[in-house]
């Protein structure tokens, strides 16, 4: 049961107040929690009010507007693109759509094992990235190599705090070593990590194959999570 919000009536000024959630008869605390931060957080609002399929579409937009790879006329691939809000961003920055005139044309390949909803403007293929000649693939559907690989992967949840940080270094690793595969050079690799210790290998080996490598927390990603980026420009080919 979700409880509405009291009608502010001190005169003091107008404020936004807290929805609160009723932990209902076989709910978890957890699950009530959930709730309540998700109909309490800002970027859920945007999100809903923009048409985005989620908030993490502006954890890329945060992130492109501080280093800009997403240009019109990019070719850029989305790495466990599901549920889509990071193709919906890429669509617009890159002009896919080619609405924009004068601009040059973009193009969207969205990757992931699940089927997901068509997104105008963007190519949304299910297949297993790590799978052999997938790269080829990839390559073939985008008409050559790409300009940006992206990932918002992160592995199924064990409850372990290390076990999941180890699994999404993992993800990101084999993320980075596919990037190697279908950048262009000068390319940019953009991927979500979990802070905990183990990803010195990985930005050792970035660092060997970008010209900068920039870690970073944007706004939109909760201050509680673990989570944070990393942004690699500049891919030596």
């Amino acid at each position: 049961m979700v409880k509405k919000p009291t009608k502010n009536t001190s005169g003091r000024g107008q404020r936004d107040l807290k929805v609160k959630v009723k932990t209902a008869r076989g709910r978890k605390l957890s699950s009530t929690l959930w709730l309540q931060r998700q109909l309490n957080d800002p970027y859920v609002k945007r999100a809903q009010a923009e048409g985005y399929r989620g908030r993490a579409a502006f954890k890329i937009l945060e992130l492109d507007d501080k280093y800009g790879f997403l240009v019109p006329g990019a070719r850029v691939v989305d790495l466990g693109c599901a549920p889509g809000g990071w193709c919906q961003v890429t669509v617009k920055r890159v002009n896919a759509l080619g609405d924009r005139a004068g601009k040059p044309q973009g193009t969207v390949l969205g990757i992931d094992l699940q089927e997901v909803e068509p997104i105008p403007g963007a190519e949304i293929h299910q297949l297993d990235f790590m799978a052999d000649g997938a790269d080829d693939q990839v390559k073939a559907w985008l008409g050559g190599q790409a300009d940006v690989v992206m990932s918002d992967m992160a592995a199924a949840s064990s409850g372990h705090k290390q076990t999941d940080h180890l699994r999404i270094i993992a993800l990101c690793e084999a993320a980075a070593y596919f990037a190697f595969d279908t950048l262009a050079e000068d390319g940019t690799f953009v991927a979500k990590v979990l802070a905990g210790g183990a990803e010195g290998e990985l930005q050792k080996l970035l660092k060997q194959k970008f010209a900068k490598v920039a870690n970073v927390k944007p706004p939109a990603s909760r201050s509680d999570s673990s989570e944070k980026f990393v942004v690699a420009t500049g891919f030596r080919g």
